[in-house]
């Protein structure tokens, strides 16, 4: 007896953290980020050319530092990012809750907002706005037919509000509490006449996003009136650009590049073995970059990352130990590579990472520790559950 009370509480822990680690995949597919949806996905913010660039009246316009009086984001260079989730929840709320379909056949109100699951963000890039939404949304809805008492009850399901689908594509599902004849004639009056006024304030709120919320995003420039007008360069200028002098990939520049050493501390609801299977595994790795990638986890195999923004070679490999790789972003010089070690130290009941990165240069120290953070450690501890406590 015993032995089938201790073989239930096995099963049952089990059953327990696989409906964990569910819950938890589902909630990654309505968390996609930026490197999902754009072309030049992830990114990596600062380039070598933005860091050499030129002074007015040189070099090749992009390059141009605009003179700005508080020195903020100058020229609007640099992407920058703008959290909508709480904004986007109050706005839904204000055009939805409270919402009354009528017409001769029947009355219907909108009750509340039962579920909003998803997220939005704004994102400047050099001057350019760019929008990433996602949500899925449960309404709770009452209606009757006209001259009669009867009050109906149902709620409606949104589950793919997102910048990937025109407002005509927006899934609007309807469903009632307690089906009756009575019930399912207000959900054709709801299916035929109410989706589309539905559709025109989901169509309010994607406008309002991008000209409402967006508002400060592009910091102004040293003078509006002219900056629309193209720079005329000097020959001189234009043979400054393509001086090879200029070139990042000049070997003088190489003692130009100060570089310093980043480090940090993480921990992982995992086994050490299971960790380390999540960054040399190429199904693995695919998973959690939600991309295709080049891998070869072999004393030196190649690998490229995040459609060749991150390149770079394995030195050694100890299983469920040590991970140590040559590693840079597309936009560092061609011969500047860092040296990446991945030290697992597996405890009782977690497991601690130190990732050790020598050789970065100092201008991306704060950017590269962050992007650490975005698209290594949040996303390995959400696709595999391995941050939550088991």
């Amino acid at each position: 007896m015993k032995r089938i009370c201790w073989s239930l509480s096995v099963w049952l822990g089990v059953v327990r953290n696989e409906e964990m680690r569910v819950q938890m995949f589902k909630r990654v597919q309505t968390q996609r980020t930026i490197k999902q949806r754009v072309d030049s996905r992830i990114k990596w913010p600062t380039t070598n050319a933005e860091r050499l660039m030129a002074k007015w009246g040189e070099g090749d316009p992009r390059w141009i530092v605009e003179e700005r009086p508080d020195a903020t984001n100058v020229n609007n260079w640099h992407w920058t990012e703008k959290n909508a989730c709480q904004w986007s929840k109050d706005k839904l709320n204000a055009l939805l809750v409270g919402m009354v379909l009528e017409n001769d056949v029947a009355k219907c109100e909108i009750l509340k907002i039962e579920s909003c699951e998803g997220e939005a963000v704004a994102n400047n890039r050099k001057g350019k706005l760019i929008f990433f939404y996602e949500w899925d949304l449960t309404l709770s809805w009452k209606g009757h037919l006209s001259g009669a008492a009867k009050e109906i009850e149902g709620s409606i399901n949104i589950p793919n509000l997102s910048e990937e689908n025109t407002v005509a594509e927006i899934e609007i599902n309807i469903s009632l509490k307690e089906p009756s004849n009575e019930a399912t004639i207000v959900k054709d009056f709801l299916y035929h006449q109410g989706r589309s006024k539905i559709r025109d304030q989901l169509e309010t709120y994607i406008k309002d996003l991008k000209e409402e919320f967006s508002k400060g995003m592009i910091l102004p420039k040293k003078d509006n009136e002219n900056s629309s007008k193209p720079k005329l360069l000097s020959k001189e200028s234009l043979k400054d650009v393509h001086n090879s002098n200029n070139g990042a990939k000049d070997d003088n520049s190489k003692s130009k590049i100060d570089t310093t050493t980043v480090v940090m501390d993480v921990v992982f609801q995992c086994s050490g073995e299971d960790f380390y299977n999540a960054l040399t595994t190429p199904e693995l790795v695919s998973a959690f970059t939600q991309q295709s990638v080049t891998f070869q986890a072999i004393k030196g195999g190649k690998f490229q990352l995040f459609d060749g923004n991150i390149t770079g070679e394995f030195i050694e490999l100890c299983p469920g130990k040590k991970i140590v790789q040559n590693w840079k972003t597309k936009q560092w010089p061609d011969w500047l590579y860092s040296t990446v070690t991945v030290t697992i130290n597996q405890q009782e009941d977690h497991t601690k990472v130190r990732v050790s990165i020598v050789g970065v240069p100092k201008s991306d120290e704060a950017i590269t520790r962050q992007n650490w953070e975005r698209y290594y450690f949040t996303p390995i501890k959400r696709t595999f559950g391995y941050g939550m406590l088991l």
